[in-house]
């Protein structure tokens, strides 16, 4: 697990909030889409300042502190990656500031959360940075540029040479238009979904229409309020018992006791058991027939990832494996994710 990273927004940062996708049931189509790969990660933005007088101690062996890696919340996670840190200190450029997702990358060509989860800190994990946009080069700030500038300036910079295998650093390629069929494509593939962007706009911060995705497989951040004891062989926990936000309250979505290796079961315990408390952080609280009797309420400290088939019409979710923890997400921001129509914006 990731040790807990201190938030560190710089001013020289062209941008104090990442922008962000908003939920669509289908692609936008007509030609003034960009459509990508979604991938399935930690989204990071890579500061790299070649020109830094103060450096920063902590970061002293990779590259003598000029490049942070920093979290959706900002948070600085430079030593959880030090090969992709490693990858955009080589860069040969003496400022920039990219926009991508680490992920653990499959042979098949998919993207692993889960595989991501035992990658933090190991120096050979299969990590590979996937990067979508460029918000500063050199003394240049290009948010105000359209997507298609952006990405055309992105690509020559992290483009590697003509006969020359790609790094860690790769750059998220994209079709323009027919986002209905590159959906098929990518559903067919195995693939979460897509990323559909209007290749004409500016970098717009916070959740807009200009960027929206559109998911193969139902995936829900969600809230950890309590554990179930573990039966049989199994050890640590049983299941996690887990809701959403709806204002101020949190609404239970229902228990999720597979998707766990053997490691996280003992970790995960560990985890909570010093959050425990008498009272369910649920409102109304569950019934045990819901959460089973052998359940222990912790504080809504902590966000884990379920994918699941479709949610029942009691709220529930139907089927649910756990994918790994969020510690990029906070919690009282974590909603029941709805999909909005889909229709060109």
């Amino acid at each position: 697990m990731p040790r807990v990273a201190r938030t560190t927004v710089s001013t020289d940062l062209p941008v104090r909030e990442l922008q962000l996708a908003m939920l669509v049931d289908e692609p936008p189509e007509g030609p003034e889409w960009f459509h990508e790969q979604k991938f399935d990660g930690y989204r990071i933005l890579a500061d790299l300042d070649r020109r830094k007088a103060d450096l920063d101690r902590r970061n002293a062996d990779l590259d003598h502190g000029k490049v942070r890696l920093l979290s959706r919340r900002f948070k600085d996670w430079t030593a959880e990656f030090p090969a992709v840190a490693k990858a955009v200190a080589a860069l040969p450029v003496e400022r920039a500031v990219l926009d991508g997702e680490v992920a653990v990358l499959l042979p098949d060509g998919r993207t692993s959360f889960q595989g991501l989860q035992n990658a933090f800190g190991v120096a050979g994990a299969n990590l590979v940075y996937f990067v979508f946009d460029l918000l500063v080069v050199e003394d240049e700030r290009l948010i105000s540029l359209p997507l298609e500038q952006r990405k055309a300036r992105l690509e020559k910079l992290v483009k590697p040479a003509r006969g020359k295998s790609p790094g860690v650093i790769r750059y998220s390629d994209h079709v323009i238009g027919q986002g209905a069929a590159f959906f098929k494509l990518a559903c067919t593939k195995g693939l979460e979904g897509i990323i559909s962007k209007r290749r004409d706009k500016p970098y717009l911060p916070g959740r807009g229409s200009t960027w929206q995705k559109t998911k193969c497989l139902l995936r829900q951040e969600l809230v950890i309020g309590g554990f179930t004891d573990p039966e049989g062989h199994r050890h640590g926990i049983g299941a996690l018992l887990m809701g959403y936000y709806d204002g101020d309250r949190l609404v239970y979505a229902g228990k999720v006791g597979t998707g766990y290796s053997h490691k996280l079961l003992g970790e995960l315990r560990q985890l909570l058991e010093p959050d425990e408390q008498k009272a369910s952080p649920f409102s109304p609280e569950p019934s045990r027939a819901w959460t089973g009797p052998s359940r222990h309420w912790v504080k809504p400290r902590h966000v884990g990832e379920v994918a699941f088939s479709e949610w029942t019409e009691e709220g529930r979710l139907r089927h649910p494996s756990f994918q790994g923890l969020r510690r990029d997400k906070i919690p009282t921001e974590v909603i029941r994710e709805a999909p909005q129509p889909g229709r060109d914006r």
